[in-house]
């Protein structure tokens, strides 16, 4: 049996992890930034490896035939690390990243490079911020909404909540508070994509964190397509 190694508590790291193929052993990490994480099928670990060297120690350890990166896209950190150490160790690496968002008629984007250039592009307007728990300090009106309440002292209100979600709620939300931009990261997938529904049903402008650079690695974009590369990769063993 070949083993797996999944990084990241993504919806598509979940799917991955439930449809494996069978003679496959699926480990899926989590880093444990979340509380109550949402746990995917089958064997789990949550925390760090300890960096590239703790990495290689344990594909090493556990004899990981393949590693699938399918963290969050602005999990630079982790990815850079895991290509290092599965390049040092000689384990095949995918990275799993689903598209980005696609501007559509109606839209009032403005993209920048960071949450401190989301902030000034913001001014003083009322933002409903979307980007995490990190640098929430830089907005001085509006609403928040993460999953764990954040560790630093914000003026925002903070609202908890995880996906996905609906229009109607995303709409009720943006009304009630009284928004007047949309501060979010490009992240894609479905589970959120609700909030820009409801900015371009209202002609609330938004403004989207560019993703870091794609890492130098086989890329897929679909779990059916990482999972056809670790068929083949069966099938060759």
């Amino acid at each position: 049996m070949r083993t797996v190694l999944v990084l990241g508590g993504t919806g598509e790291a979940r799917e991955l992890a439930g449809r494996a193929v069978p003679g496959l052993r699926v480990v899926s990490s989590l880093a444990g930034r979340v509380t109550s994480p949402r746990l995917p099928e089958g064997e789990v670990r949550i925390g760090g490896f300890g960096g590239v060297a703790g990495l290689v120690g344990y594909l090493r350890a556990e004899r990981v035939d393949a590693v699938v990166d399918a963290t969050h896209p602005f999990a630079d950190r982790i990815t850079a690390n895991a290509l290092a150490a599965t390049a040092e160790a000689g384990v095949p690496f995918l990275v799993l990243r689903r598209p980005g968002w696609t501007e559509q008629d109606g839209d009032r984007w403005t993209w920048v490079d960071s949450i401190a250039e989301a902030a000034d592009a913001v001014g003083g307007r009322r933002a409903f911020v979307t980007t995490g728990r990190q640098g929430l300090g830089a907005f001085a009106r509006g609403v928040a909404r993460t999953v764990d309440p954040p560790s630093d002292d914000t003026a925002l209100e903070i609202v908890l909540d995880r996906g996905p979600y609906t229009v109607d709620g995303e709409l009720a939300l943006l009304r009630r508070h009284r928004v007047e931009v949309l501060v979010t990261k490009d992240s894609g997938g479905g589970m959120t994509a609700a909030k820009l529904v409801a900015a371009r049903h209202l002609g609330l402008p938004v403004v989207i964190v560019r993703r870091p650079p794609a890492p130098d690695a086989p890329t897929v974009e679909t779990v059916g397509a990482a999972l056809e590369w670790l068929t083949r990769g069966s099938a060759e063993a």
